[in-house]
Order: structure tokens, then sequence, then C-alpha cells
């Protein structure tokens, strides 16, 4: 939405607007924010909000949360009287210049780069969660909320409702859901996204795992978005969906059964450099639970007609040529992972690399180079990666492996592994 502040500042007036959430998102995709009062809004517009960096980083310095005024939403679960409303807030420098550490900005300056050379770029996402019941004291438990199966309807799907009020409150902040549906496991869902552009799409990942929570609260659920929350079932991936047009035009599109050059250089390249992203698109130790299991990918590999491979190529595009990267789950932060992609896929036609043929997943999957299977592994892999180095700032290098090595400590120290997931992943969420 294109206001201007003054524009900004009578709605709020006239609205009955009585608190503004200024957000943002911190290094492990988690929505954070500071609440003000109306009056407070002129000089967050014109000077910026003290932020104390301490706690979301290891920058004990004091930052500015900058509104953008361009993602303004309301609030539709708070009430009408006394409205809360919500921006998503650039973080800056005392003095007005970018921080280093930046996610968003990082992801920003770099789609315009791209514009300047000719890129143009779409980002969507599919995202899974499982709604669980909670117990007579409101905390959550592991028993799913139906058993229902793929695709089911009412009364057998009873997570419909909420899917669809879930659904509406998105539709009403502007974030455009696309579909919902009920997925394989028991209580499993997923909504879809339409594509936007890359820090839209991000901006919108970040709060949609926030509105679930919400509402799936407030119908006296509990909603996770746990990579593998329950063993022996289906895991919960994030599906990314990128599209890219170089000069005008789409390079995903297929004619003759085949993918432009400069399509394939672009999947070769995500493909190369995938074991070197892994921990940033699978950042927790449940993670690489859900990629051992059930039709996830754990292959580097791709294909037109197979769903499971780790990139996947659509042939019906619905008037949209793109492409799916399977392998990620909703603990990565979305601003750094589509960073990443982007980077690799275009570091792939820079370089002119080939495409394998049409990989599809066979009984010889053992064929295909193996995702990481550990994040110690993942981690060991990005660490030494002069393309992570070359494409993250230091600062959000450093801040990413601090949040790595502590988690993998308190792992590697747990007596009870499934009890540290469950109290780490399950209930931290």
């Amino acid at each position: 939405m294109n206001f201007s502040p003054k524009e900004i500042l009578n709605f709020v007036k006239e609205n009955d607007v009585k608190f503004i959430r200024l957000t943002f998102c911190d290094m492990q995709g988690n929505l954070k924010n500071i609440a003000i009062m109306p009056d407070e809004l002129p000089k967050a517009f014109s000077h910026g909000i003290l932020l104390d960096a301490a706690g979301f980083s290891d920058c004990y310095q004091d930052l500015l949360l900058i509104p953008d005024i361009s993602t303004l939403s309301v609030l539709p679960w708070r009430p009408k009287s006394g409205r809360v409303v919500r921006f998503f807030c650039n973080i800056k420098n005392l003095d007005g210049s970018p921080y280093a550490g930046e996610l968003r900005y990082t992801l920003q300056s770099y789609i315009q780069e791209l514009y300047t050379k000719g890129y143009s770029c779409e980002f969507g996402t599919r995202s899974e969660f499982y709604l669980f019941d909670c117990d007579e004291l409101g905390k959550p438990t592991k028993i799913p909320h139906d058993h229902a199966g793929y695709l089911d309807v009412a009364p057998l799907d009873k997570c419909e409702n909420v899917r669809r009020e879930i659904c509406l409150s998105l539709e009403e902040m502007g974030l455009h859901p696309q579909r919902s549906c009920h997925k394989y496991g028991y209580g499993q869902n997923e909504i879809d996204f339409k594509c936007s552009e890359p820090v839209t799409a991000a901006d919108n990942m970040v709060h949609y795992k926030n509105v679930v929570k919400t509402i799936a609260s407030q119908n006296g659920l509990y909603a996770s978005f746990m990579p593998k929350p329950l063993s022996g079932t289906y895991g919960s991936a994030l599906t990314i969906v990128i599209s890219l047009k170089y000069n005008g035009k789409n390079i995903f599109e297929i004619k003759n059964n085949q993918i432009s050059p400069e399509g394939a250089s672009f999947i070769a390249g995500v493909l190369a450099h995938a074991p070197e992203m892994t921990v940033f698109l699978n950042p927790i130790v449940n993670s690489y639970t859900r990629l051992r299991h059930r039709g996830a990918p754990n292959h580097i590999n791709w294909s037109f007609e197979n769903r499971n491979p780790l990139i996947r190529v659509h042939k019906f595009t619905d008037g949209l040529a793109k492409i799916d990267i399977r392998s990620a789950d909703c603990c990565c932060n979305p601003y750094i992972s589509f960073r990443l992609l982007l980077s690799a896929g275009i570091d792939g036609m820079k370089k002119n690399l080939t495409l394998s043929e049409n990989m599809l997943v066979t009984a010889e999957e053992k064929q295909f180079a193996a995702l990481p299977a550990t994040l110690r592994k993942a981690y060991e892999i990005a660490k030494t990666s002069a393309f992570i180095q070359e494409n993250l700032p230091e600062e959000i290098r450093r801040n990413f492996y601090q949040n790595i090595e502590k988690q993998l400590a308190l792992y590697d120290v747990a007596e009870d592994k499934a009890l540290f997931e469950e109290q780490q992943y399950f209930l931290s969420e």
C-alpha cells in the first residue's frame, strides 16, 4: 500500500487505533515487536524507535526501528474499538545507515541489485503445520485435532473451520492466501500463498506463522510448525516457489518438454549449492528427522513428473512458470533462505552450469548425492563455504552460527534427546 505518513496518521485517528506494533524478524525467523501508542507514530516515521538489540543478536548497541509504511495492516482478531495495527520495520543504526545484521535489508538490496541487471522474481510458499488439542489447563498436547487424511472434508476434517478463519484473517490483513487443505497426517494442514515480490513474500511468511498460532489458540488448539513433531508419521515442510524473469522472459517456461538454458542453469546452481544452504533452510536438529522420513527430499535431484525430488519443475504453470524447492521447513528464516536460493541460481546462470537428465526418484536413489544428514554436518559444510561467505554479511553469519553452536552444545549434553527436541522446538515455538 502506497500511503504517505500523513495519510497513515489520519487513518490511525479515524479508525480508533490505540496500539501500533512495530514488528521485525529475529535470526531464527521468529516475529518480534515493540508496541507504541499513536502519539509516538510521528516520531517513528521521522526518527525511528529505539531498540535494544541484545537478546536477538550478539549486537549490544542501540538500533532504530523504522516502520515500512507499505506494510500497514490491521490485526483482525483485535477489537474493532481500540484497534491494533502493525508495520514491518527496517532496522538501522543510530546514524540512519542500515544495520549490517539486518536480514530484511540484505534481501531488499540484493533484489534491487538484480533488478538493475534485468532480473525480476516472485516467491511463494506452501507451508504445513499441525493442529493439536490442549489439555484442561490449556497446555498443548501431542494429540492431533482430528484423524483425517489427505484432502478429507468435514466432518472427518475437524480443522476446516480453523483453516478458514486463518485464511480470512490473512486475507483481511492483505497477505493473500491462495488455497488450503488437510494434509496427510492426522491434524496436519497446509496453506499456500500467491507469489509476490521476495521481501513481501518473506514478510508474509513471518506474519503467517503468528496468525496461525493466534487463531489456533483462540480456538483452544495449539499450532506447531515443528518439522517432525510426531514420530512414525508425516513431517511438515515449507515448499518455496520461485518464478524468475530475465530481460522480461520467464526462464522456467517449458517448450518442447525442455527448460530454457537459463532456467536449466539456475536449477543447476541451486543443486550445486544445496549442501551449503541446507543449514539455513533446515536450521534445527529436528529438521533432519523430517528429511530422513516419508517423501521428504534428502537427495540432490530434480524432476518434472515426480513430486519427491529436491526441486520440482512445473509443467502445468497456471500462467506462472515456476519451480518448487522442497527441502526447507518453517523453522528457517525466509529472508536468508530466499537470498541464498536466488544467489545460488544466479551463480549457476553466470557459470552456465548444465543440468543433468531429468532425475526421477527411483529405488536407486543412492545414485544421487545426498543432503547433509545432520545439523552438525550441514553447519560444518556452510562454515567453510566460500559461496556463503560471499552472499551473507559477516554479522549475519556470525549471529546465525552462534545460534547453531548453542543449539548443538545443548543437544550434545541432553540425556533425553527426544525430550530436548520437545522442549526446544515444540513447546517453545
